[in-house]
């Protein structure tokens, strides 16, 4: 974390009488997005300047020869020399990423810096001490197989999350959805409604238990499964209706479940990208007849793999623990009343999820506040869309996915990821079609309108959602959308 250091110390510093170019130039020789301003005779510390706030301060029309104090920036964090290293890990947060240590002189004598050796990801886990503390016990204990007690800790804890009765642990989201149907019987010959705006997950737990997934458009307004085209869709040989909470936003339930008591099919929510979010105040995974998540290392609650079926039905939910432990009687060690799976949660990975849910609302309410940022920070940026947020619906930021105007000319989708790529930020398109891949032809049955979902799909991008991610990362990202919105006006 810490580099050796004059010889960069000199090259990042400019006095403040110096201009922006003379800034930038600085900026450019040292390599680290800095430049250190001091005062022209006594040397002292005066603050610190990114490659940011250069680009903000000529986006606000700053001229090269302006004076480097023209440059608004954030208060600079420093420390004297002898701090600890705890201290200073402390310091390196959010936007912060390099820390002048100062003398007793109030001069620049060395440098901290976080160094980021990887890409501004789009998405990674928050782990905490409680994490290691959990999984630290089941170590010292031996209990780090399927069983043990924090298995039965999380399940509680997600139940009661959800507001059901059950909660069965599962190793991850692909499973809890194949469970789910397996539990309600679905299999050859069925057919089971699903949106072709998805991951591949969706569809494939369908086919693994031989039913046929049945594609279905998306609409606009939710980006979620259209209950329209779900009814123009229903057959005889319709069982199940699988609507897919996506990117954090519910799906429109009511008609889906009006639909689905008509006709008396089951109702599986896919919820793996929307823990905490709520349908007309109520949670999502406590909707259908069977909700399904997933603690990838991606989601807003991981276990690094893990999944969860959510339940009211205590028959459907002794049936979920038979399966997912080979068909065993739970009466009956080693004895097997039907072929099932080994679909069991460690306890190692169930101790991760208890403390992840011990502070889900914390979670939550942090994943809001960088919702609301985004929205603030990219209110002037023209030509995007942000996430839907229907009038019925608490959506969650999993992903903060827009999208970007299709028409507008130099300024797409594909344009702003490659932009945003150079900058060492990553970004992610939206999902591809299901009904668009050959690999579902000979297994799906598609319909002839996706108009939606191919839209969608086509102008989505999921920008960096780390809750470690500060205002100066999405500065640079709202720099970028401008610099490529202006170019392409010029061109």
């Amino acid at each position: 974390m810490k580099f050796d250091i004059q010889h960069t110390i000199t090259i990042l510093t400019v006095p403040s009488s110096a201009t922006i170019r003379q800034v930038m130039q600085a900026i450019d020789r040292g390599a680290l997005g800095i430049a250190l301003i001091v005062e022209p005779e006594t040397e002292h510390f005066v603050g610190l300047v990114t490659d940011g706030d250069v680009r903000r301060a000529l986006l606000r029309d700053c001229g090269l020869e302006s004076q480097v104090l023209a440059i608004k920036h954030l208060p600079s964090v420093t420390a004297p020399m002898g701090t600890p290293v705890e201290q200073l890990l402390n310091l390196l947060e959010g936007d912060i990423k390099i820390v002048p240590l100062l003398d007793a002189d109030g001069k620049v004598a060395d440098l901290v810096r976080l160094d980021r050796h990887v890409r501004l990801p789009v998405a990674e886990p928050s782990i905490g001490e409680r994490e290691l503390q959990y999984v630290s016990e089941c170590i010292l204990t031996g209990w780090i197989s399927s069983a043990g007690k924090f298995v039965t800790q999380f399940e509680q804890q997600f139940a009661a999350f959800c507001n059901t009765s059950h909660a069965v642990a599962v190793s991850n989201g692909t499973v809890a959805l194949h469970l789910a149907l397996e539990v309600l019987g679905i299999g050859s010959g069925d057919e089971v409604i699903i949106p072709s705006l998805t991951f591949a997950a969706t569809a494939n737990a369908v086919i693994h238990t031989g039913a046929t997934p049945v594609m279905v458009d998306c609409t606009l307004d939710t980006w979620t499964i259209d209950p329209v085209a779900i009814a123009a869709h229903i057959t005889p040989k319709t069982k199940a209706i699988i609507p897919v909470h996506l990117y954090g936003h519910p799906a429109d339930m009511d008609p889906i479940m009006e639909l689905a008591t008509q006709h008396g099919l089951f109702v599986i929510e896919d919820a793996a990208e929307a823990h905490g979010a709520r349908y007309k105040g109520k949670p999502v995974g406590s909707l259908g007849d069977i909700g399904c998540f997933s603690f990838y290392g991606n989601k807003i609650v991981t276990t690094g793999e893990g999944g969860m079926l959510t339940l009211n039905n205590v028959t459907w939910d002794s049936r979920a623990r038979v399966l997912r432990d080979h068909g065993m009687d739970k009466q009956r060690r080693y004895w097997h009343t039907e072929i099932g799976y080994n679909y069991r949660l460690t306890n190692l990975q169930a101790a991760i999820g208890v403390a992840q849910m011990e502070r889900i609302e914390q979670t939550l309410d942090k994943r809001a506040d960088l919702a609301a940022t985004y929205r603030r920070m990219l209110a002037d940026v023209p030509g995007i869309t942000f996430p839907p947020a229907a009038p019925w619906a608490e959506p969650v930021c999993w992903l903060y996915s827009i999208l970007i105007d299709k028409n507008l000319a130099g300024f797409s989708r594909d344009t702003l990821m490659s932009a945003l790529g150079a900058e060492g930020i990553d970004a992610r398109p939206f999902f591809f079609p299901l009904s668009a891949m050959p690999i579902y032809a000979d297994h799906a049955r598609l319909t002839n309108n996706y108009l939606v979902t191919d839209e969608i799909s086509a102008c989505g991008v999921s920008l960096p959602s780390s809750l470690k991610i500060g205002e100066r990362d999405i500065a640079t990202i709202r720099e970028t959308m401008l610099l490529l919105r202006a170019a392409a006006m010029k061109s």
